[in-house]
């Protein structure tokens, strides 16, 4: 890489401002017997099913054909009858041929003058009009571009999170969405925890007012080291980073983003908005490539007197957990199966289906990554509408908002992420050197002699 530099000056953010026949699962009771109790439809909840419904045959395209993109795939042919994937995408022929031989093992074979390498490779899958789908697991940096493309192609979606890296492309997938709307494209995000039935059914009790007003709240990802690739002889600058994507803020946006935008959608969902503002911080300390920080502490500020404390990290051999938990004046709950007293008691728990040993099991029959792809053809088939890229873009907005906070150390509110010409990247993807340098962001101004 030169040591010329295009990426943008963080600090001068502030400056420039199983297949089968449809059927729903039962759950518990809502604690509140009050007739105005809302039920499913009314908080916009997507409904939880067995398999999607029969219908025509839906046959997808998959746009980022590594690990992600092929569990997505999977995801999508598992969740219910005439589900084929018929095209792959990628710049890699790497990743392509890995899918396709994972795909001729289940007997689905994927023809090969449909599977397309190169930055193009999105465009010339989704001008295939035997694709009635998109689905979109590259790494998120590309995702306002090919979301764009595919609605201009009349596709319905399905987009991995997070939206973006960046408030320009927040913004690119918002009026995206608002487009797919206008034409009738449905569109799921992988925000799977609005798709698992345990959260659902505790969002339900909040909802209908269990734990009383809403006070606080907390987020938390705290893991080990994720995956990571050093530099192999023969990589140009391009190669190295998009073969290491999880490492470059530019690329995923940083954890934060990548895996803690899940925890941070969660209070969003149950609050039911997006914070003021946000101020927080972060750093590194073992990260061995990359641009990227190994945790960040934020504060996100709702108004009235509600905040939410967010964290995420990952260094090995730490004390670690993820998960959300919410705080009101008659109780509290973890979001996902428990709602507590304020004095400890358990006053709601969500139960658990039973085990082939007949014993309750510890999770939800299917799992929320197939219930997604189940609720994206249900209202493909249905014509019961789904559009959930704005609400995903929000909370992805959020965690950029949080990110910038503990970036530059300043105090960054939402009017001002929102309006942000803060786009991160190079400005032509290719092969090749990349003009960027990549510091890692420190905050602040360092101190006088």
């Amino acid at each position: 890489m030169t040591n010329k530099s295009k990426n943008i000056n963080r600090r001068r953010f502030l400056e420039a401002t199983a297949f089968a026949g449809i059927g729903v699962i039962g759950a518990g009771a809502v604690l509140s017997s009050c007739k105005n109790t809302k039920d499913a439809q009314v908080l916009g909840l997507p409904p939880i099913l067995k398999a999607a419904p029969a219908g025509k045959k839906l046959r997808a395209g998959l746009v980022g054909a590594g690990n992600r993109g092929t569990g997505a795939a999977i995801n999508f042919i598992s969740a219910g009858p005439d589900l084929e994937i018929v095209a792959l995408a990628d710049v890699f022929q790497d990743k392509i041929d890995a899918c396709r031989k994972r795909f001729a093992g289940y007997k689905r074979p994927i023809k090969e003058e449909n599977c397309f390498v190169g930055f193009d490779a999105y465009q010339k899958l989704m001008a295939l009009e035997e694709v009635d789908v998109v689905l979109l697991a590259t790494p998120p940096q590309f995702r306002p571009e090919h979301f764009k493309e595919a609605v201009k192609q009349q596709k319905h979606v399905f987009l991995e999170k997070p939206m973006a890296v960046d408030p320009v492309g927040i913004r690119s997938v918002i009026a995206t969405a608002k487009k797919a709307e206008a034409i009738g494209m449905n569109v799921v995000t992988g925000t799977q925890r609005r798709h698992q039935e345990d959260y659902i059914e505790t969002y339900k009790q909040v909802a209908n007012g269990a734990i009383g007003k809403i006070t606080s709240a907390k987020a938390f990802w705290n893991q080990n080291h994720v995956w990571f690739r050093t530099r192999e002889e023969g990589w140009d600058d391009m190669t190295y980073m998009l073969r290491n994507w999880n490492n470059f803020c530019w690329l995923c946006g940083d954890h934060i983003l990548d895996t803690h935008v899940h925890n941070i959608d969660v209070i969003n969902w149950f609050v039911g908005r997006q914070p003021e503002s946000a101020i927080g911080y972060g750093g590194r300390a073992r990260r061995l490539t990359g641009d990227q920080y190994d945790f960040f502490s934020i504060d996100f500020d709702y108004g009235n007197g509600l905040s939410s404390h967010s964290m995420s990290r990952q260094i090995d051999n730490c004390a670690n957990g993820t998960g959300e938990m919410i705080v009101g004046t008659e109780g509290y709950t973890n979001c996902q199966n428990t709602i507590w007293n304020l004095d400890g008691t358990v006053k709601w728990k969500f139960e658990y289906p039973e085990g082939e040993d007949g014993q309750p099991m510890s999770k939800v029959k299917i799992p929320p990554y197939v219930q997604e792809h189940m609720h994206l053809v249900h209202a493909i088939r249905t014509g019961e509408y789904v559009n959930e890229a704005e609400q995903t873009a929000i909370s992805t907005l959020t965690a950029i908002m949080g990110r910038t906070a503990a970036y530059t150390g300043q105090k960054v509110t939402w009017d001002e992420i929102f309006k942000s010409d803060m786009d991160l990247g190079p400005k032509e993807m290719k092969f090749g050197p990349v003009e960027m340098e990549f510091p890692v962001p420190v905050p602040g101004t360092a101190h006088k002699a």
